[in-house]
């Protein structure tokens, strides 16, 4: 007998994009490694995979995380 049962994190209402299974899920139904979110809609949840890639092309060009430049001299 577990003393501790494992669930899902998440509430109904929060919106999740599940990368697993590829599909919008509301609440808690995948574990949380395989979710992205929460999210406000269904809609933006279905974005998530476009937001992400959006970001990522946001930090890579960001100056403050260019590891190929020096640093700046004090």
């Amino acid at each position: 007998m577990a003393l501790f049962r494992r669930g899902t994190a998440g509430k109904p209402g929060e919106w999740y994009y599940c990368i697993k299974h590829q599909k919008v899920e509301e609440g808690p139904e995948c574990r949380a490694a395989d979710r992205l979110g929460p999210y406000a809609s269904p809609e933006e949840a279905a974005r998530a995979m476009e937001t992400a890639r959006e970001r990522n092309e946001e930090w890579r060009n960001d100056p403050r995380w260019r590891d190929d430049e020096p640093p700046a001299a004090d």
